[in-house]
């Protein structure tokens, strides 16, 4: 699905899985803490997380949402926009070096009232560790249009000059 996924190709029950997973570097840990100045020092002070239940630093929890919710935009949301995300829960831990993957079940798919040629998503997301233990599970709603509306931006590739 390189160029994306149209209202009709949504149906109840179907499951979506990330052709990619992501290796979580303490970089990516770290910087994301830092930049959001998230102050837990859980998730950037290996002494300060050594002395609690985990031992180690936890992969920001924030951080593992982002990263899940753009594991599946190929798959999900390529051709739309995101409304929300809700009932997110993270039911075990993910460590830095840990690989995320991520899957999607379509909940509901319907025509937006509001804006014509375009439809309401919503699925269940989970984010997998490479073990298989689920350390996040949220909804996600997002927008995407009809087949008859087409995508935006389809032909957004510049033409080379030479």
């Amino acid at each position: 699905m390189g160029q994306g996924r149209f209202l009709e190709d949504f149906t109840v029950g179907d499951v979506y899985r990330s052709a990619i997973g992501r290796t979580i570097t303490q970089s990516d840990n770290v910087w994301f803490t830092l930049l959001t100045n998230n102050t837990n020092q859980i998730h950037f002070n290996e002494h300060y997380a050594a002395q609690t239940e985990f031992r180690r630093p936890l992969v920001n929890s924030v951080f593992t949402i982002g990263v899940v919710t753009g594991l599946m935009v190929p798959e999900t949301s390529q051709n739309g926009f995101a409304l929300g995300w809700d009932e997110i829960t993270l039911p075990n831990p993910l460590f830095e070096g840990d690989t995320l993957y991520a899957d999607s079940e379509v909940l509901e798919a319907r025509e937006s009232r509001s804006r014509p040629g375009w439809g309401i998503v919503k699925v269940r997301q989970r984010g997998i560790k490479q073990d298989g233990t689920v350390v996040l599970v949220m909804t996600r709603a997002f927008m995407v249009p009809t087949r008859a509306a087409g995508a935006p931006g389809r032909e957004h590739f510049p033409k080379p000059r030479a």
